[in-house]
């Protein structure tokens, strides 16, 4: 069920409105007034980068003499 910000426009309040289908009215929190606008908003998707290991692929911690340390996921020192 989709939540919604809704500024009233009698009071000024800014909520979050939770609409259980399309045909409800929305309702200012603060006043309850129905006098209220659909505010525009974005969603946002928080990632992080992998943490590195700090070992190369056949567990040393510094890279092989040969570039690339491995090739295809088989080690190149053997």
């Amino acid at each position: 069920m989709p939540i919604y910000d809704f500024k009233c426009r009698q009071c000024g309040e800014v909520s979050e409105i939770l609409l259980r289908d399309s045909g409800q009215t929305a309702r200012c929190s603060n006043c309850g007034s129905e006098d209220v606008e659909k505010l525009f908003t974005t969603s946002y998707l928080i990632t992080t980068e992998p943490k590195m290991s700090g070992t190369t692929c056949c567990g040393r911690a510094e890279r092989c003499d040969t570039p690339p340390c491995s090739t295809g996921g088989v080690c190149r020192r053997g």
